[in-house]
């Protein structure tokens, strides 16, 4: 167990906090893992990551709130890392939002949800649509209920562009900087495995279910924008919108109709950071988060 001193005595000389990889079985057959750390006792963060990605896209984020003491969650969706794909390629709101909830009420307290894109869509959708409480607060990670069409599809095109996969890390390090070039080439790829794995074909695949993108049963816009609205208009605890400014997906106008819907949203616009706020610019990420956080999921 790790106490909020042990935390705190490793953010001061600069070591990583250990989390262990834990599998929790939910509803539906479906399985998932999660990387969990820190205190158990104390107040908890679920995180969850965006569509495509795995639960290692958080990266620094998570030593961040480790250090400051809290519980910390860090889940691979269904159909994507090493958790379970859906045998019914059910990838929906709904099914999302039903995940989320199971994972929820194995903790002794509500915790507070930061959810990116895919993540952020479906926290907002579980916390509108079930009567009960069921977190403390609320964090949508550049995602609002009506995203801009033209980086949705930039998105869809990625994801559906290679599905015979890569011979090489390199390929995959190459397709990578093609579709975001504003963040520099890493010169060692080796950390790109997280997202990847090999496969019978003896070539490395993207680390989620095929069929998550061609699936009827998926979290896609435009569709979604209805839904959203309509369980924004039922959230009743602090929601912070962290935006990239440079993010494709989410404009101003996008903001201000989540505004329309969900009354006392707080915004914290990061500049220099597209769709891919974490990590674009995870120092300003953890400072936006971490003090709403302290505001409204304050620690014991």
């Amino acid at each position: 167990m790790l106490t909020f001193q042990a935390a705190a005595d490793c953010k001061a000389f600069g070591m990583n906090i250990l989390t262990e990889s834990r599998r929790y079985p939910l509803p539906h057959g479906i399985t998932v893992t999660a990387d969990v750390g820190g205190d158990p006792r104390a107040p908890a963060v679920i995180l969850l990551h965006g569509g495509g990605q795995t639960r290692h896209s958080w990266g620094a984020a998570v030593q961040e709130m480790l250090a400051q003491g809290y519980h910390v969650i860090n889940l691979d969706a269904r159909g994507h890392g090493e958790s379970d794909w859906a045998a019914d390629a059910d990838y929906s709101l709904e099914a999302q939002a039903t995940d989320l909830k199971a994972m929820i009420a194995t903790l002794p307290a509500q915790p507070a949800l930061v959810g990116a894109s895919m993540g952020g869509a479906a926290a907002l959708f579980a916390v509108g649509n079930t009567p009960a409480s069921i977190a403390r607060a609320l964090v949508l990670v550049d995602v609002v209920p009506r995203v801009e069409t033209q980086g949705a599809e930039k998105i869809g095109a990625f994801m559906r562009a290679r599905p015979d996969g890569f011979a090489t890390l390199d390929e995959a390090a190459d397709a990578v900087a093609a579709y975001y070039p504003q963040r520099p080439r890493p010169r060692d790829p080796s950390g790109l495995m997280k997202n990847l794995r090999l496969r019978d074909d003896g070539r490395l695949h993207w680390h989620w279910d095929p069929r998550f993108t061609d699936s009827p049963r998926r979290m896609e816009p435009p569709q979604f924008a209805a839904a959203l609205c309509s369980a924004a208009q039922r959230v009743r605890i602090p929601t912070l919108l962290v935006r990239g400014l440079q993010s494709d997906i989410v404009s101003a106008a996008g903001v201000a109709e989540l505004r329309e819907h969900l009354a006392g949203l707080e915004v914290f616009d990061v500049a220099g950071a597209g769709h891919m706020v974490v990590g674009d610019k995870n120092d300003a990420f953890n400072q936006g988060v971490i003090g709403f956080l302290r505001r409204h999921h304050p620690l014991m």
